[in-house]
């Protein structure tokens, strides 16, 4: 592993660049296995189910 020291900007530009230079397929594949990985990480569930808020659905 690589260890660079650099400043933010400098940092975001590397990542930009990066990002830049894949194709439109392997972004959307980066971004889908990112979000899949968020879902993994654990949360607090501050949601409670009793709060009275009803829920409205569409019908068929």
């Amino acid at each position: 592993m690589k260890i660079t020291f650099q400043t933010k900007a400098e940092s975001n530009a590397a990542q930009e660049k990066e990002f830049l230079a894949l194709s439109g397929a392997e972004r959307l594949l980066r971004f889908m296995s990112l979000s899949n990985a968020i879902l993994k990480l654990p949360r607090k569930n501050h949601i409670k189910d009793d709060r009275g808020n009803f829920v409205l659905e569409k019908r068929k």
